[in-house]
């Protein structure tokens, strides 16, 4: 019973990590590096453009902005909306090193507050859905007691979503301290995308296919996607592996 069900955990991993690698391989091939593009279409709900008028808006308050961008970045979050904005803009408005800062304080801030959301809107039915399925419940202990290095991972990964990713941390084991700590695997992207912000000068050319780059920032942030995609891949594999191996013997 034990080695069959290993094997299909071995077989499972494979998918896995291939599907994973296929869909790196397409984002590498056919990903612009700025992640939120305009629409042409003004008629319907744009979040782009809302998010650009308020780094305008921001821009014009002086001393005091600093604390409306974070306000907005920690709101941005918890509503779903596309943060890549907000990061490349915090590279015009305040520059590099205080745009990282900043983004990184409201990100951190937005990420908790969306997980508590999580945890406790939903977390106890979730509990209440696995807690009669003792292989659910012991891969669910097994990803919390590994939590700081889950969300570690994930952070350093592009094809995480991150809004969605913090609702869905709320309904796991994961403690609130870990996922907290976790959230310092946030710092090197953030401090690359405000980079490439910096470079654009202008908020109009924020999110636009005329917006500045730098090839080698973009390889970067490219290569340790894969490599954290790929490590989060195989590490919660082994980690559920475990968990089942232990719970059926």
């Amino acid at each position: 019973m034990i080695n069959k069900q290993s094997q299909q955990l071995k077989t499972i991993s494979k998918l896995l990590i291939f599907t994973l690698l296929a869909v790196i391989i397409t984002l590498i091939i056919h990903q612009d590096i700025v992640l939120a593009k305009t629409t042409t279409n003004t008629s319907t709900f744009n979040p782009q453009n809302i998010l650009r008028n308020a780094l305008e808006w921001i821009n014009s308050l002086g001393a005091v902005g600093a604390i409306a961008f974070i306000s907005i970045y920690i709101i941005a979050t918890v509503a779903f909306l596309p943060g890549s904005i907000l990061t490349l803009g915090a590279g015009v408005l305040f520059d590099v090193v205080l745009g990282s800062i900043y983004v990184f304080i409201g990100a951190t801030l937005g990420a908790t507050l969306a997980f508590l959301v999580g945890r406790y809107l939903a977390r106890n039915w979730v509990s209440a859905k696995i807690s009669d399925n003792k292989k659910f419940a012991a891969i669910d202990n097994a990803v919390g007691k590994e939590g700081l290095k889950i969300v570690l991972l994930t952070r350093l990964s592009p094809i995480f979503p991150f809004n969605l990713l913090n609702y869905a941390f709320g309904i796991t084991a994961v403690s609130l301290k870990d996922y907290f700590i976790g959230c310092v695997g946030m710092i090197p992207g953030t401090i690359m995308y405000v980079y490439i912000g910096s470079l654009a000068g202008n908020l109009a050319l924020i999110g636009t296919e005329n917006q500045p780059t730098n090839p080698t920032i973009t390889w970067i942030i490219r290569i340790v996607g894969f490599i954290a995609t790929v490590a989060v891949t195989v590490y919660i594999t082994k980690i559920a592996k475990q968990a089942l191996e232990q719970e059926v013997s």
